[in-house]
């Protein structure tokens, strides 16, 4: 779930460019980013009389809900606009909040994930666990620092993930339209979550073909990053089965294009954009849908080595030679046609979709920004 803080793009003028400006999206995350430090700030009000190590959990979940290119938020924002393009100013608040309440769900997966991968940085800063187990060794704390990192790291996940409910609920909606995205929600998560688990156990069997690695894809990444948010925003606004199913057609694909930028991101993106180190899925041992091709197509010598070293300590040297074996094998160019074929399909999809013509203008540069990301 790594990816570059790139931004995203804005709107291309429209139709109706003299009456409706094109969108803003630093303006949009600065919006977000409100709605959140709101937010948290009455949920700190309300644990003070907890004392200073509540202020440390609320603490750590304010900084990892900072910054971050608030791609769900931004698809639930516009599968709202699909259907209904111009709410109310009180409509348009409570929307934000609504968004806002994806990145808190989004936020309780990457403090989970970063601990089940043990990985040690997230966005430059030390995952949540880490942060927490160096305070108890620098503090020189009876007991085991590992054990206390991954107790908060579950703890703070589990928080943001009641706080995304509570915040989707009390979002100022309509009940009955929050009802219907609260639907898409309870789905959303329990795909995340399964997925997560089916993710978990490949790992752990050290073997994955590639069904079983894109399985994991669509439901741990794919549709939450792009397809749910953008049902539940389409919900909020009183969208129909119908135009559901369309939306559908667009961002699942979208997701799945995106998961699979992501996985190249792991093998071959640069430190400096992804905060994470160079070649980090290779040295968790990720079986990815690129690393499961490769398996597959690479030479059996080279595809032995391959095996044996994911999940291994790698130095620079050994990270440049599994992503050697990667390209050689022709799995680098096959993810890449992948995500040409997916970004294609989910644009014709949106081409026949029945939405708002500046809505469709919109999530067509949302959708290249999320699948034309540099390795």
């Amino acid at each position: 779930m790594t990816s570059p803080d790139d931004a995203l793009p804005a709107g291309r003028p429209t139709v109706d460019a003299a009456v409706e400006a094109p969108w803003d999206p630093a303006a949009f995350r600065a919006r977000v980013q409100r709605a959140l430090d709101d937010f948290l700030t009455e949920q700190a009000d309300r644990l003070a009389p907890l004392g200073a190590d509540a202020e440390r959990l609320l603490a750590e979940a304010r900084d990892g809900v900072g910054g971050g290119k608030r791609l769900r938020a931004a698809f639930c924002y516009w599968g709202y606009h699909a259907v209904a393009p111009h709410p109310s100013p009180a409509e348009e608040q409570a929307l934000v909040r609504a968004c806002a309440s994806l990145e808190l769900l989004h936020a309780s997966a990457l403090v989970h994930d970063d601990l089940m991968d043990a990985s040690d940085t997230r966005r430059g800063r030390a995952a949540t666990h880490r942060g927490f187990a160096a305070e108890h060794r620098a503090h020189a704390w009876p007991g085991n620092p590992e054990q206390y990192g991954a107790a908060a790291a579950i703890l703070l996940g589990d928080l943001l993930l009641a706080w995304a409910d509570e915040l989707l609920r009390r979002c100022g909606l309509p009940w009955e339209r929050v009802a219907a995205a609260l639907e898409v929600f309870d789905a959303c998560r329990s795909e995340v979550i399964t997925g997560q688990f089916l993710d978990v156990s490949v790992q752990a069997r050290g073997r994955a073909d590639v069904d079983a690695a894109m399985t994991v894809l669509r439901y741990k990444s794919a549709k939450y990053s792009v397809e749910r948010p953008l049902h539940i925003g389409a919900a909020l606004a009183g969208a129909t089965p119908g135009q559901l199913a369309e939306l559908g057609a667009f961002g699942l694909p979208l997701g799945e294009a995106f998961q699979l930028r992501d996985d190249l991101l792991g093998v071959f993106g640069d430190p400096a954009s992804t905060g994470k180190p160079a070649g980090d899925d290779l040295v968790e041992g990720k079986r990815t849908v690129l690393v499961a091709l490769a398996l597959d197509t690479a030479p059996p010598e080279a595809a032995a080595e391959l095996d044996a070293a994911l999940g291994t300590p790698l130095d620079a040297a050994g990270v440049d030679r599994l992503r050697a074996i990667i390209d050689a094998s022709g799995a680098h160019a096959q993810v890449e046609g992948a995500i040409t074929a997916l970004a294609e399909r989910a644009e014709a999809a949106l081409d026949r979709a029945d939405v708002d013509h500046r809505a469709r203008g919109v999530l067509r540069d949302l959708a290249a920004a999320t699948t034309h990301r540099a390795v």
